[in-house]
């Protein structure tokens, strides 16, 4: 559909980015923090970098939020890290842990700028994967508690919390993202109980939230990328309707209806992959409403019809830690009319603008744009500029395609690309990097983390000031 007039955004539109605490804070074990999975990782892909340091937010923050008012953000969206709240998961509560992100918030918020809160964003304590993690029921309370004790703190300060960052990723790129216990990373069955035991502590904190600050809003944070049918052919379709049901809805339906998808739980049940439901489970999550949609996007996928040849499952982008297709649901495949990254990734605004509808279209509720990025090889010039046009490129191609959703009737609160500032990347270094701002170092060598402004935060500033694009930016 092509309009005459675009409609503008909102006055009150939340032009933001957004970090992760593990990627960007470092200071793993300070301050009485705890171990998380991702610090008892011991293996990484060759060539990159832990988490330890990462870009040393945890000390340089103040720093941080100076420059991201500076470029002009509205809003930021950020983790909590689990292990600095809670050391252990579900034992005393660590109030240097508290203190920090007191301090956080109130400088994000003297700045100028809406704060925008993840309770969990891939870093589970350690110790609760000791016993069993998400596959154990214990956890479903753990976090319950641990969200409580953020709502008791910093519920006069945030508005706006998200649950569980990409929950639908960790069920199906575990392995890839080091949130999985290696002894189950093959048990489908295992990581089927820990969703259903995700979506009801999911459930039951959104319902929490609502109990203790009513005006307070919240919503689940998935990745949702839209799957194409690789050709008209019926098959073909079909398989995009099994995907997306098992990729998408089954995520969406629950957060919003408090059911499992229809396709989901027929794959689930053939595959012998269903939960154990517990009675009141039911009540649990048909209470826990959200009040908008939240969600990543980076690009969409494409599949065929299954072969039944053993191999369904294809490599995407190039990268081997991360896959699509299985034997008899869907197979992989690539779209030939995409562009790609330097990392593979194919690069789809149009099919941001069809995420946009087909989430907006099936549930009717806000949406926030909590993810959308290019990772790239950014380099430092010699003059100390980063030249980086296709960051740029991406991002005004895509927040076009937003004002075409918005001009479709999709109500959109905000906009938060990834990433804020440089960070580790979940499985490639920080040489993989998405900030507007420029952090100085390599994978293993620090030097002096300067923070340097990208060219692309001068164009979003530019972009901010003026609500959306022009024909100047």
């Amino acid at each position: 559909m092509r309009y005459t007039h675009l409609k503008p955004f909102p006055e009150n539109f939340f032009w933001g980015a957004s970090t992760s605490a593990y990627q960007v804070e470092g200071a793993w074990n300070e301050d009485g923090k705890g171990p998380s999975v991702i610090d008892a990782r011991s293996e990484y892909p060759e060539g990159t970098t832990d988490f330890t340091v990462a870009s040393d937010h945890y000390h340089k923050y103040k720093q941080d939020i100076a420059l991201l008012a500076e470029i002009g953000l509205k809003a930021y969206r950020f983790s909590i890290a689990w292990t600095r709240i809670v050391p252990d998961g579900d034992g005393e509560i660590n109030t240097a842990g508290l203190d920090f992100y007191h301090h956080l918030i109130d400088e994000i918020r003297v700045q100028g700028m809406e704060p925008i809160v993840t309770l969990y964003h891939f870093d589970l304590p350690q110790a609760l994967m000791d016993v069993g993690g998400w596959y154990n029921r214990q956890t479903v309370d753990a976090f319950a508690r641990y969200a409580e004790i953020l709502f008791d703190a910093f519920g006069e300060k945030v508005k706006y919390w998200l649950t569980i960052n990409e929950q639908n990723l960790m069920i199906l790129q575990g392995n890839a993202l080091g949130t999985v216990d290696p002894k189950i990373q093959n048990d489908k069955k295992n990581l089927y109980q820990q969703n259903h035991h995700m979506l009801v502590a999911q459930a039951r904190v959104m319902q929490l939230l609502h109990e203790k600050y009513p005006a307070s809003l919240i919503g689940p944070a998935p990745n949702i990328a839209l799957i194409y049918a690789a050709t008209p052919k019926p098959e073909d379709v079909l398989a995009s309707e099994n995907y997306n049901a098992i990729r998408n809805w089954l995520y969406l339906d629950m957060a919003v209806h408090g059911k499992y998808n229809h396709l989901a739980w027929a794959y689930m049940e053939d595959k012998g992959f269903l939960p154990d439901v517990q009675a009141g489970d039911d009540v649990i999550l048909a209470a826990g409403k959200p009040d908008f949609i939240a969600f990543n996007y980076y690009t969409t996928q494409t599949v065929a019809a299954s072969q039944g040849d053993g191999h369904d499952e294809v490599i995407r982008g190039g990268n081997k830690y991360l896959k699509s297709g299985e034997d008899g649901v869907h197979r992989g495949a690539a779209n030939e009319h995409l562009p790609r990254t330097q990392f593979g990734t194919e690069i789809d605004p149009v099919g941001f603008r069809n995420t946009l509808r087909a989430i907006y279209g099936r549930y009717r509720l806000p949406l926030l744009i909590t993810e959308n990025g290019i990772g790239a090889f950014d380099k430092l010039e010699a003059d100390g500029t980063i030249n980086d046009q296709y960051r740029i490129d991406y991002l005004r191609a895509h927040i076009h395609q937003m004002q075409l959703a918005i001009t479709d009737g999709v109500k959109i609160l905000g906009y938060t690309p990834w990433s804020a500032i440089d960070l580790i990347s979940t499985h490639q270094g920080c040489s993989k990097r998405y900030g507007l701002i420029y952090v100085n170092r390599d994978e293993f060598d620090l030097k002096d983390l300067r923070r340097i402004k990208k060219k692309s935060a001068y164009w979003y500033g530019e972009m901010i000031k003026r609500n959306g694009l022009t024909d100047a930016v």
